[in-house]
């Protein structure tokens, strides 16, 4: 069924009115982001928000392009499907995460169903999780990463893709994981960002410098960067409360990741405007997924985090490409990725982006993207 997006007006108003009357917080006792993100920031940002941001203007963007709601196993997805012109253009489903979305994929939909050369053409599928943007929200326990995967076969196979290539970053990487697990003769390849692969204890007596700086950076990222996963995969709905209900204190939850995984030099405006931060931040404020997003951590997080902590021989044999940004976190090795992606047939490390890479570096994005592909036998 087509869709389009139509907010009403009161909603906007009503966002406005919450902005201008937030009980601000006392200031950080700190001079730096250590303590989260900084009164005098967020002030300025929410300021913008409330007195200069148009949100018609990405309604628009996203009304202009093909839009789709379709149930499955019960729950309505929101889905961009954009065919390319080029007959022999190779199916790809783009899977985000949190706190991402669809508009991530904005810069990116152009240059990838329609390149200069033909042969590296994608119709290009982008699916909300349940529980994200405006794909419905389950109302009973049980959608982890597997039943997404397999609801996004489904979902390709209703638009007639048998045979398809998959993409995924954050919460994406473990659905289109487990994608290749479910269904290897279907996928053409994977492309992850970055992929799930835990420090191989068989390599610790002799790791290279980069390993050791991974195992240092899932350390510090334990210690000083994970709270809004230990809040939101122990009590969801604790949060959810706040994260629904106050615009400010979203978009401190969401903003403090973008600057934290952002490869910015300590700035998130440095790479993403104002504008762009909070088109993100819409995407869940205006659904009111605080709640039903933060979900997917309690059902799934453990998991990915055994995936991401434990080795592991549970192969995926389908052709992998990975590319580890230099601000993303986890950063596997390649030898350490092996172990589970036994079919690794591209492995770049660009030089600067992080883990938004479409929406920070949406050309080197589309580079590595083609790059991957074009090494395969379609």
């Amino acid at each position: 069924m087509h869709y389009r997006l139509d907010i009403p007006e009161a909603e906007l108003l009503d966002l406005r009115d919450r902005l201008l009357r937030t009980r601000w917080p006392e200031a950080e006792t700190v001079g730096d982001w250590s303590q989260g993100v900084p009164l005098a920031y967020l002030r300025e940002l929410c300021e913008y928000w409330a007195t200069g941001y148009d949100w018609r203007r990405v309604e628009a963007r996203l009304n202009a392009l093909p839009q789709f709601k379709t149930e499955i196993d019960g729950l309505g997805v929101h889905f961009l499907h954009v065919r390319s012109p080029h007959p022999g253009a190779v199916p790809l489903v783009l899977t985000s995460g949190w706190p991402g979305s669809i508009v991530e994929f904005l810069k990116v939909i152009e240059p990838l169903t329609d390149p200069p050369d033909p042969a590296d053409a994608f119709h290009v599928v982008c699916p909300s999780i349940p529980g994200f943007g405006f794909s419905d929200k389950p109302a009973e326990p049980g959608w982890g990463i597997e039943r997404i995967a397999g609801a996004w076969l489904r979902l390709m196979s209703e638009l007639g893709y048998q045979r398809f290539g998959a993409q995924g970053s954050d919460w994406g990487t473990s659905i289109t994981t487990s994608m290749a697990q479910q269904a290897p003769d279907r996928l053409i390849g994977i492309h992850l960002m970055p992929p799930i692969a835990a420090p191989d204890p068989d390599t610790f007596d002799d790791l290279t410098e980069a390993e050791q700086a991974s195992i240092d950076a899932l350390r510090h990222a334990s210690e000083w960067e994970d709270g809004y996963s230990a809040e939101q995969s122990t009590k969801p709905q604790t949060i959810g409360y706040s994260l629904v209900d106050s615009p400010v204190g979203l978009c401190a939850w969401i903003v403090e990741k973008f600057r934290a995984w952002t490869d910015c030099g300590g700035h998130p405006e440095n790479v993403l405007s104002k504008d762009e931060l909070l088109d993100s931040v819409m995407f869940y404020w205006l659904p009111g997924t605080g709640a039903s997003s933060a979900r997917l951590y309690w059902e799934s997080i453990r998991q990915v985090r055994e995936w991401f902590t434990t080795a592991t021989t549970d192969a995926v044999e389908v052709p992998t490409g990975c590319s580890l940004f230099p601000r993303e976190t986890p950063r596997p090795s390649l030898r350490w990725a092996a172990k589970r992606y036994t079919n690794i047939v591209y492995w770049n490390e660009p030089d600067r982006g992080g883990h938004f890479a479409a929406l920070e570096q949406p050309v080197l994005f589309v580079e590595e993207v083609r790059a991957f592909f074009r090494k395969l036998d379609n």
